[in-house]
């Protein structure tokens, strides 16, 4: 239930490129570790050294280099594709890529432009724009060119799952699941597609959102993402031991997975009443993260529910060091403080 996707002026531009293709056909290769690289990058770099002006070897190790996230090689190889052979659009795609990696977000687009403009019927150097488009919320754009990426594929799922994703920021959840719905039927293995139409049926608490997750998990059985998402869903919508059950698989999966831990113990909290068990999860929360303030808080709560106003007391006190303005540690101190003066007992 996490999400996330500066700009740098750097000296090699792509108007810059085409002067440079002379020099790179000129120059000696040099690929510094050769035996230190993983075996797929050292095939491919034996390629290049025996064909040091082949564009296509270029851009794959560029290409091999972005699944390691290793943006500046990347960048370096999908230039030197771009020089020995400046009219591929494929070569401009992967260099936008490393481009948008390194956080080159003007070079990025101006290289997808030059993509669009050498190939028309590239559903890839749409989407990638519409991708950029959706970072900076111009819907706008993304619905244009979404809506280009579709007309050269009318199953594009990712065309149709970018779509999506701008009209749920958008608020048009009707369009979002239309679109979302296009996108497994395009592709019923896009994992992403199913967690996206679990949220938006979870939030109408919509039996369908489980059926949504349940069907991730088929995709990626031990995603922790949708185990979450499918336990969340069954706590709010009030089927508490399936949302345990969901919880504890997180938990064999990743022990210290903090989260898991505190929504067991605030089910055992609010809904059960079973306080001995609420403190046993939150104090597993805690052990995950010391510094875990609503976890200190809630345990502490059961604690006053048990009567135990030391250790209740306690936890307040470090829920309230650890997050000074959190207010609800605050007013627990004040209802045992109250509780000791109704009852004449001095404050502990």
């Amino acid at each position: 239930m996490k999400r996330s996707f500066s700009l740098l002026v750097i000296f090699l531009s792509l108007w810059a490129l085409a002067s440079c293709q002379e020099k790179a056909k000129q120059a000696a290769v040099v690929v510094p570790g050769v035996d230190s690289m993983p075996a797929n990058i050292r095939a491919i770099t034996e390629k290049i050294k025996s064909e040091p002006e082949n564009p296509e070897f270029f851009n794959e190790r560029a290409m091999l280099y972005l699944e390691r996230q290793e943006g500046n090689m990347a960048f370096s190889d999908a230039s030197k594709a771009i020089a020995l052979r400046s009219g591929v659009a494929k070569y401009y795609i992967t260099f936008s890529d490393a481009c948008l990696l390194l956080n080159k977000v003007k070079e990025c687009r101006t290289a997808l432009e030059k993509a669009i403009e050498l190939d028309k019927q590239s559903p890839d150097a749409y989407n990638k724009m519409a991708e950029l488009s959706l970072y900076f919320k111009d819907y706008t754009k993304v619905f244009m060119y979404t809506a280009q990426a579709l007309e050269v594929d009318p199953l594009n799922a990712k065309a149709n799952f970018i779509r999506g994703f701008a009209q749920k920021e958008k608020g048009d959840t009707v369009a979002a699941i239309k679109s979302f719905k296009q996108t497994v039927d395009a592709d019923q293995k896009n994992y992403d597609a199913y967690i996206q139409l679990g949220l938006l049926y979870a939030a109408k608490k919509n039996k369908l959102a489980a059926d949504y997750y349940n069907t991730a998990l088929k995709l990626r059985t031990n995603s922790i993402e949708a185990l979450y998402n499918l336990g969340v869903f069954y706590q709010e919508t009030g089927a508490y031991n399936e949302a345990m059950d969901a919880y504890r698989k997180i938990i064999a999966i990743n022990p210290r997975y903090k989260f898991a831990h505190f929504n067991l113990g605030y089910i055992h909290l609010f809904y059960l009443k079973v306080f001995n068990q609420g403190v046993r999860h939150f104090t597993d929360a805690i052990t995950a993260d010391p510094a875990y303030a609503e976890a200190y808080y809630n345990r502490g709560y059961c604690y006053e529910l048990m009567g135990d106003e030391i250790n209740a007391r306690q936890d307040y006190k470090k829920s309230l060091e650890l997050r000074p303005a959190y207010t609800l540690p605050q007013s627990g101190l004040q209802r045992l403080d109250q509780r000791n003066a109704d009852f004449g007992n001095p404050k502990k």
